[in-house]
């Protein structure tokens, strides 16, 4: 699933290419990329036709657009192979583009989704903490690229939390943006596993874990995100190029490119997470 780096990609290609064109027409060609709009297809098609796009925004790994009607919001859910593409209108239309909305400018904005995971609804927007969200997005925590981001009210929730630090970095109502795969990432360049129960580490330590959250999703949105597979590009059809530089996910059994013990790999929360041994040790089981 795309995290914070990935999604602003996607959200800059938007503002570069789709703010400021009006909506002429909108076709929904599949029931379940709109499954979270209740109203249905039709419905998102005519709230959506002559309204011009205003902006496009993020939080954490939330995506949206607002309009010139203030109230509205369109939340883009990517999913696992959800891709916001910018297509000229006579260009052929990809197998899985299952909603095609018609811009004054000339271009297509082309929902693809191999897997039918994401889609787009519709929303109210709502103030919260002096910013207009989604409704839905209401109750996400501000990301580390924010700049309104609090780090220090954000390591002061970590600090009270007896779960695994990987665990609370997951939570995107503590910290929004972040995946399993910068969570590792961050983990290998503070040293710290991601068992520790956050409540055990100092504040200086979360701070550092924080920077470095901050530093390895900057670092990814230069490269243009991370891409696996064929399944995340960005507006114009291009991958990143960040799986170069991990240090830790997805390198089972390869050198620390610290000090070059063999990554390992782990089961965690129904995943895997990746971490050096000799640099990120385990924590001691506690007694019962």
């Amino acid at each position: 699933m795309p995290e914070l780096p990935e999604v602003e990609v996607v959200r800059r290609g938007l503002a570069e290419h789709v703010v400021g064109g009006v909506i002429e027409s909108v076709t929904v060609k599949h029931p379940r990329s709109v499954r979270r709009h209740l109203p249905g297809g039709d419905d998102l098609a005519a709230q959506l036709a002559g309204l011009r796009v205003e902006s496009a925004r993020r939080r954490g790994k939330f995506l949206w657009l607002t309009f010139d009607d203030p109230d509205l919001a369109l939340v883009v859910h990517l999913g696992m192979s959800g891709q916001m593409l910018v297509r000229s209108a006579d260009a052929p239309v990809e197998k899985h583009a299952h909603i095609v909305a018609t811009l004054s400018s000339g271009v297509q904005l082309r929902f693809v989704d191999q897997r039918t995971f994401g889609g787009w609804a519709l929303n109210p927007l709502v103030e919260v903490d002096g910013t207009s969200v989604p409704e839905s997005v209401a109750h996400i925590g501000r990301d580390p690229l924010d700049p309104r981001f609090d780090a220090d009210a954000v390591v002061r929730v970590v600090k009270a939390k007896q779960s695994e630090v990987k665990r609370v970095l997951l939570d995107q109502t503590v910290v929004s943006g972040i995946g399993n795969i910068y969570a590792d990432e961050a983990l290998w360049r503070a040293r710290v596993h991601g068992e520790r129960i956050a409540a055990t580490l100092t504040k200086p330590a979360l701070h550092g874990l924080l920077t470095e959250v901050r530093a390895v999703m900057s670092d990814a949105l230069r490269a243009g995100g991370t891409s696996f597979d064929a399944l995340y590009v960005n507006v114009n059809g291009q991958s990143g190029y960040f799986e170069r530089a991990l240090a830790a996910y997805g390198r089972e059994d390869e050198p620390c490119r610290r000090c070059g013990a063999p990554i390992r790999r782990e089961k965690f929360m129904n995943r895997s997470s990746f971490s050096c041994p000799r640099c990120q040790p385990k924590p001691r089981r506690r007694a019962n």
